[in-house]
């Protein structure tokens, strides 16, 4: 994997580049749909290639360790091939996912010992097998295996979840460097940046994360319901840290004002759950605002889903269809919705790019922040 920075932002931290992987050029900053269990909710491959223009998706290591399974994926020849996507992937390690079963797993030195929520199997992560099973899913992007923290979170449990990360990050780092790829292409392995909400775990393991001189740095453990003003701090320290030359990855995240305030404090890739997963409960992202399509206000709107969108969906379908669909349950309201947001989320991270190159970032952030929380 190759990084360029090409511009930076006079007014702010935000900068605009390239990530060459063998799968394709992704150009900065970029938002990475998820894909959990080898599927953008409700969106064919076709779909996000074409029309919402994806640059990069994400997979999950634990979901996809479950169901398919890795002798599935490793048969079709890899994550890319058994899904037909032919641009990067990145896989999330299950972390963040063994963090969410706080009653059915067991952490310890050696790894996380958990319940599979689809059949009550057990199952156990270790460092190295975690990197084993993500170089057999074949993402072009893998990361460490770490301990996601709670919010909110005691210091001394999140000083010692960090220095667990950390042990197990050197682990993951020579298990990485010691096996070869399965597919044919290189894969990269991003350190992820724990500690909390707390400024001096938060400047600890990002020294330590930026001396492992991996080839990306991710940060964890935030947007898990703390303020946004104490993710922008920590993100503001740790991108402080980070060496500047490679690409920065803020995991989870987020809303698009949260996107754009980290964008400006120098964050370079970003992915969330939240287009989709809203778009299925008809919350709709536009330029002017945030669109509630169950309420009553778009029952006879019969002007175009979004005049200023760059989905066919916001030409080809009126507001009160798609109530229609969505209040009705109907599955094509979700693709619908789901299609638009994701689209909307390229449209943003794409503008954000331009007005960094154009040398307008700022002004035109503050301008967007004030009209992207307004509900319309």
């Amino acid at each position: 994997m190759k990084f360029t920075l090409s511009h930076t932002d006079k007014n702010s931290n935000a900068r605009a580049g390239e990530i060459t992987t063998e799968h394709g050029v992704l150009q900065t900053p970029v938002f990475m749909p998820v894909g959990t269990a080898g599927t953008v909710k409700t969106v064919h491959q076709r779909e996000l290639n074409e029309d919402i223009k994806a640059q990069i998706i994400l997979g999950n290591t634990y979901h996809l360790y479950l169901r398919p399974g890795l002798d599935v994926i490793e048969q079709a020849g890899g994550m890319h091939k058994f899904i037909g996507w032919n641009k990067p992937i990145l896989t999330d390690s299950g972390g963040y996912q063994v963090y969410s079963l706080t009653d059915q797993r067991k952490l310890t030195e050696e790894g996380a010992k958990f319940t599979s929520h689809i059949d009550g199997s057990k199952h156990f992560f270790s460092p190295e097998n975690v990197m084993d099973i993500q170089r057999s899913i074949g993402a072009d992007i893998i990361m460490a295996f770490d301990e996601c923290t709670p919010y909110p979170c005691e210091y001394d449990y999140a000083k010692k979840s960090l220095e667990l990360t950390h042990r197990w990050l050197t682990r993951c780092c020579k298990r990485f460097d010691e096996t070869p790829e399965k597919y044919g292409y290189s894969q990269t392995l991003f350190p992820i940046v724990q500690g909390s909400v707390y400024k001096d775990l938060r400047e600890r393991s990002a020294e330590f994360i930026a001396s492992q001189n991996r080839e990306g740095n991710a940060i964890g453990g935030l947007s898990v319901g703390e303020p946004a003003e104490e993710m922008y701090a920590m993100t503001d320290i740790v991108c402080s840290i980070l060496p500047a030359d490679k690409p920065r990855y803020l995991m989870g995240v987020g809303t698009p004002v949260n996107i754009l305030e980290n964008i400006a404090l120098g964050i370079d890739m970003f992915d969330c759950v939240l287009p989709t997963r809203n778009a299925r409960h008809g919350l709709l992202y536009t330029q002017k605002g945030i669109i509630n399509i169950k309420n009553e206000r778009w029952k006879k709107d019969f002007s175009p889903l979004d005049e200023n969108g760059t989905a066919f969906v916001d030409r080809e379908y009126s507001k009160a269809y798609l109530r229609h669909l969505i209040h009705s349950q109907e599955l094509l309201g979700a693709q619908i919705a789901s299609i638009h947001n994701l689209a909307f989320y390229m449209w943003l991270t794409g503008e954000a790019r331009n007005q960094i190159i154009a040398g307008t970032f700022a002004a035109w952030k503050n301008k967007m922040v004030e009209q992207l929380d307004n509900r319309l």
